[in-house]
């Protein structure tokens, strides 16, 4: 299958709006004003911590919670529309789910399993039949057909569960945190394989996750949640090259976070030095401002060049697998510098260059969550 073209259009070619999602569960505000849409064949990603309100946008499109006020369009077909007192049923609402929890069917055979959706629509055995092979086959499990929950791993229970949400051909395919009971190597193969299935089979899907690895690699587009509010929404790297927020930085993954004040247009002042930097809103000279660095910024610094650096001691070099994350004691101040190669033994003195591209200045006295 060839997948469709991801393009900004009319309404008939977006697989899912949303307007104006708020959800209260008793005095507590789950989402306060949540508004997005999806092209078809579009890969989103819902990022943020635990209790933002992610979990809680595909419990409404899927029809297990009920917004408190809101709207929601399924492939130009409203759903949900509160004003309008609209309550379209789960079942009949054109879309899939996979969950955290695998939700396999002990009982039942993988066949079973993925032809759940089929039996209860009535589909006939035949139909049935080649459907649940060609998803089967889609997720690579297609010899596990007559195997039982128990006797595959949880990585093969979890395709399982992903063939039974592709075998009715949704217009809309929702993840829910669906690696997180995965081991690291096992993350990463599924992570490879739904990204595959997005590709070749031209599915629109809305992830959710709390891993800003796993969104920055597999996302056409991401929102950014916190507090029940999409704080930043844009493509991978935009929302890591260019965060509108404290708190959008951090969460992407900005570790250091220093003191400086406003110098000038686009430099400020900070490590004991002038740095190039953007500023994240107009702000006078003499401002205080929060200086977000990310660590792969840093780099040993060659004679003669432009870029502004800092000297420091390193205090511990650690080995990521595909990198080195440093932490370095700058004049009193304890920076992370990641590089794809080792900067120096613990103890070494080292002069860092800074990319001006990663350094961005946000004001002092805005909060994180």
């Amino acid at each position: 299958m060839v997948r469709p073209e991801v393009t900004s259009g009319p309404e008939d070619q977006l697989a899912l709006r949303a307007d104006g999602l708020h959800k209260k569960f008793g005095a507590v505000t789950a989402l306060a004003g949540v508004s997005f849409s999806i092209r078809t064949g579009e890969f989103v990603t819902l990022l943020g911590p635990s209790g933002c309100g992610k979990s809680t946008i595909l419990r409404i499109l899927a029809g297990i919670e009920t917004p408190t006020r809101g709207a929601v369009a399924i492939g130009g077909k409203v759903v949900n529309d509160t004003e309008r007192r609209i309550l379209v049923q789960p079942e009949r609402r054109d879309l899939s789910m996979v969950f955290q929890s695998y939700a396999v069917w002990p009982h039942m055979s993988v066949a079973a399993n993925v032809a759940f959706p089929l039996r209860y629509r009535k589909v006939p055995r035949d139909q049935r039949r080649s459907r649940v092979t060609e998803a089967l086959r889609a997720v690579r499990m297609e010899e596990y057909v007559d195997r039982y929950p128990h006797q595959l791993s949880g990585g093969q229970q979890q395709r399982v569960a992903v063939a039974r949400s592709i075998v009715g051909h949704p217009a809309l395919l929702l993840l829910d945190e669906p690696l997180s009971n995965l081991d690291a190597r096992l993350r990463e193969d599924m992570r490879v394989e739904l990204k595959r299935l997005h590709l070749e089979l031209g599915l629109t899907m809305l992830y959710v996750t709390h891993d800003q690895s796993e969104a920055l690699a597999m996302s056409d587009r991401i929102l950014v949640m916190d507090h029940g509010l999409v704080l930043q929404e844009g493509t991978p790297e935009e929302v890591y090259r260019a965060p509108e927020s404290l708190t959008v930085a951090r969460f992407l993954g900005v570790k250091n976070i220093v003191d400086g004040t406003v110098a000038g247009d686009s430099v400020v002042e900070a490590l004991g030095g002038s740095l190039p930097a953007t500023l994240a809103e107009p702000m006078a000279p003499g401002s205080e401002v929060a200086v977000a660095i990310r660590p792969d910024g840093f780099a040993l610094a060659e004679e003669g060049s432009s870029r502004p650096s800092i000297s420091g001691e390193i205090r511990l070099a650690q080995f990521l697998g595909g990198s080195y994350e440093h932490e370095i004691d700058a004049g009193g101040t304890m920076v992370i510098a990641q590089s794809p190669q080792r900067l120096g033994a613990r103890g070494d003195t080292v002069d860092l260059s800074i990319d001006p591209e990663a350094v961005i200045a946000f004001p002092a006295d805005e909060t994180v969550a």
